[in-house]
């Protein structure tokens, strides 16, 4: 232990406008519930944004800065910059591009300087050309969109990766367990252990377990058959396969399988499966600008027509309808909008 006493670590927050807080104040949480652990701060911190303003997060609250961007550029080549840069996303983190930014983290990665993001701090560090071929984690919500745009991603539905010194998590209270993964390496068990006790945490999770884990809330601990089904069907939600394809390897009939998906899950296979498949077109509708035709195509549908009747049957709603209501892209007139109304008519 009196060797670990020497780890010291200096971590630079970057806030980028709308960031999550509770991803934000979980990883910070963290480090100053190991330095009260510790007895002394062997964890310190300081928050930048781009021009040293305050920053306001996606509840609404505002948090004032320490740094600013060009401030901390100075200190990348210094003996005195710090251990890591956590960049902190949250909604709308394609309306805030900064080429600055993205210079910054790449100059800290050319310095030995770590880079993590939080919630979808990964979509900058990706815009800064750091996660090619590389595994990362973003937000489950945002991995549709993500992978879209950074195809050259490894993206994880995991809860935290670390690949070649860059550190990514999908945020929420997984900025916490990432962030004692840190703590554990520098200090080990009994320390980590010790935080998760101060913050009424029951464990220290794996950085492989999934975020959203799509299961039965009833039942703990499904069918193997089950399981592995389901996987099955997040594997291939781009290129859909047929049901007796996804049950080829259960070593059961296909029968069996579905009824005792039926009767574990409350659904069928093929609705369940559908339901995967459009819960992912709707958050590109959402999160994109892709057009709705490419959006159909991408997801395995035959044409746009038949993914409109399909969505309408499921949500009540069009594609083109959810579209208008995110306000957050123009409204394209192309072909796919006219098979959807040839469709309805």
């Amino acid at each position: 232990m009196d060797q670990a006493h020497h780890v010291r670590r200096l971590f630079v927050f970057y806030l980028l406008p709308e960031f999550t807080l509770i991803a934000f104040a979980s990883a910070i949480e963290a480090l100053r519930l190991a330095n009260a652990a510790l007895g002394f701060d062997a964890y310190r911190w300081r928050l930048a944004s781009v021009d040293g303003a305050e920053v306001q997060a996606s509840c609404g609250l505002t948090i004032r800065c320490d740094s600013d961007i060009a401030t901390e550029r100075k200190q990348t080549g210094h003996a005195d910059r710090p251990y890591m840069v956590v960049v902190c996303g949250g909604l709308n983190v394609d309306r805030y591009p900064v080429r600055s930014v993205e210079a910054w983290l790449r100059e800290c990665k050319q310095n030995g300087v770590s880079i993590a993001g939080l919630c979808t701090g990964a979509h900058v560090i990706a815009s800064a050309q750091l996660l090619a071929n590389r595994k990362c984690v973003i937000h489950w919500e945002n991995i549709p969109s993500f992978v879209e745009q950074f195809k050259n991603a490894s993206v994880q539905a995991a809860l935290f990766e670390i690949d070649g010194g860059i550190h990514t998590c999908a945020g929420g209270a997984a900025s916490f367990d990432m962030m004692l993964h840190i703590i554990r390496n520098d200090y080990g068990e009994a320390l980590a252990a010790s935080v998760c006790d101060r913050a009424i945490v029951d464990r220290i999770r794996n950085p492989d377990e999934s975020q959203r884990p799509r299961f039965s809330p009833q039942i703990k601990q499904h069918h193997p058959a089950v399981r592995r089904l389901i996987e099955r069907m997040q594997e291939t939600l781009t290129d859909p396969l047929s049901m007796d394809e996804l049950v080829s390897d259960a070593g059961l009939t296909r029968r069996q399988v579905e009824r005792i998906f039926r009767g574990e899950v409350g659904s069928s296979p093929a609705r369940f499966y559908m339901r995967l498949r459009l819960e992912r077109t709707k958050l590109l509708l959402q999160q994109t600008a892709l057009p709705i035709v490419d959006i159909a195509i991408a997801n395995g549908f035959s044409s746009a027509s038949h993914f409109s009747k399909t969505y309408r049957k499921f949500y009540g709603c069009s594609p083109h309808e959810v579209r208008l209501r995110s306000a957050r892209f123009p409204i394209q007139s192309e072909s796919a909008q006219d098979a959807e109304d040839k469709t309805q008519a």
